[in-house]
């Protein structure tokens, strides 16, 4: 190692951390431009020197003592995963300050397996992306984990399988965009299961904001701190065009403040639904159901600037009551794409119909379906009141407890949570909406002689 290397080991953490943020940058371009390849790697390796403050472990949880849960909560590109994985890396590794001693088993979980792999381990800020290569741990897709050289174990989990946490044990956890886990609440109770290895086991939460309940009960936890980031904090690792554009279209709306400032936004007061509602209808799963369709609102037009394709699963079981089953609303999709997936959903749920809105294109719409698969049995629906007009009927049935969630639909949710009068506050189409209200209306709200006819096209 270089005098100059040995110089910012020795001291990072302290002294040359506290210059490098005093420095101005004609001070700092000096620097770097007497040094040689092998000491810039050397720097860039030094996360302590440059993590911003939100992206340090906090020292102590609100009730003084040392914290257990690490909730960082960011806007889009705030530096969440380089945080998540920088953090795992000082883990594995034993590195100070960040840690005191080698962590041997350590769980990641994500939304999914994709999001895992793609993002956590193998994205542009990823597991294996932050490490010098003599650090970087070798990556087994086939087994879902990943091995250090000195022994340390990191496995691979999904919110989708909350079931495959039950058993493994672990001394940390990365869990990254936990607002958006399907079976949030099974996924985080198995983990905690594990977590018993060491002296003390601590796990780190990287998301976007979302008004969840478990979100909602973590911060309250007087073990757990939150650190909170805009999106605007790390703009010096952002394109400039991308933090301009976005700010100038979102900066101050209600989605804006969500997915840039990284606040949480809780219910629309003017909106049909509520959080609270909504998570009273929720269930785990949906019983047996009479009768399943599958809803399409399709957009007027396609590319990338064209609405979303809403596209809802719902079934009304014996006893009345609707499940909404599925949202596979797909964005800035051609026609034969929304199509496509419209029938995989009709298949994998063996559904009765599709329930298409045809305002938009009338006998173009059924021709696109027909075209995938001439025998789908569809049911074409027009829209003659307003939207509003439309989901006020739906919403009563919640209130009613006559509509449940058979599991968790973030995205639909926050349309439902958005909606008022006015429509949705960043003034988009509430396409996963009007996909539901179609879905829930034609199992509910048709006249029932005209309910068991399906009118094949």
């Amino acid at each position: 190692m270089t005098t100059q290397c040995h110089a910012i080991s020795m001291s990072c953490g302290g002294r040359f951390r506290d210059d490098w943020i005093r420095w101005s940058p004609a001070q700092r371009t000096f620097l770097l431009q007497g040094m040689s390849e092998a000491e810039l790697a050397f720097l860039a390796s030094q996360w302590d020197v440059f993590a911003h403050d939100h992206q340090r472990p906090p020292e102590l949880a609100p009730n003084g003592a040392p914290w257990l849960i690490w909730l960082l909560i960011g806007g889009r590109g705030a530096g969440k995963t380089r945080a998540g994985a920088e953090w795992i890396r000082c883990q594995a590794l034993g590195l100070p300050p960040f840690a005191t001693e080698a962590v041997e088993r350590i769980a990641l979980v994500g939304e999914t397996e994709h999001d895992v792999r793609e993002v956590m381990i193998e994205g542009v800020s990823g597991l294996l992306a932050v490490h010098p290569p003599d650090q970087r741990p070798l990556w087994q897709p086939s087994r879902k984990r990943l091995e250090w050289p000195n022994g340390a174990v990191a496995q691979a989990f999904s919110s989708e399988d909350p079931e495959s946490l039950r058993g493994p044990q672990f001394g940390c956890a990365w869990s990254d965009e936990m607002a958006k886990w399907r079976h949030a609440e099974p996924t985080f109770d198995m983990l905690q299961f594990g977590l018993r290895l060491g002296r003390q086991p601590r796990q780190l939460i990287t998301t976007t904001p979302r008004p969840t309940a478990l979100i909602k009960r973590l911060i309250a936890d007087p073990s757990a701190v939150t650190t909170r980031a805009p999106t605007r904090a790390n703009a010096f690792n952002l394109a400039p065009t991308f933090l301009e554009g976005v700010m100038a279209r979102y900066a101050g709306t209600r989605l804006g403040r969500q997915e840039l400032d990284g606040e949480i936004i809780e219910d629309r007061p003017d909106a049909l639904w509520s959080r609270t509602q909504i998570e009273d209808s929720r269930v785990a799963e949906a019983p047996s159901c009479r009768r399943i369709v599958v809803a399409v609102d399709p957009p007027a037009s396609s590319g990338k600037r064209a609405d979303a394709c809403g596209i809802v699963a719902a079934g009304i079981s014996d006893s009345g009551i609707v499940y909404v089953l599925a949202d596979d609303s797909v964005a800035a999709a051609t026609p034969t794409l929304w199509a496509s997936k419209a029938i995989a959903l009709w298949r994998r749920l063996e559904a009765d119909a599709l329930v298409v809105e045809v305002n938009q294109g009338g006998e173009m719409v059924k021709s696109v379906i027909h075209e995938v698969d001439a025998a789908v049995p569809v049911i074409p629906v027009r829209a003659v009141r307003g939207k509003w007009l439309r989901a006020e009927p739906v919403a009563a049935l919640y209130e009613q407890g006559r509509v449940k969630h058979a599991g968790c639909f973030a995205a639909l949710e926050d349309e439902m949570c958005d909606f008022a009068s006015t429509g949705l506050s960043n003034g988009r189409s509430p396409d996963r909406l009007d996909a539901l209200v179609w879905a829930v209306s034609s199992l509910a709200l048709q006249p029932k002689a005209a309910e068991p006819r399906v009118r094949v096209l």
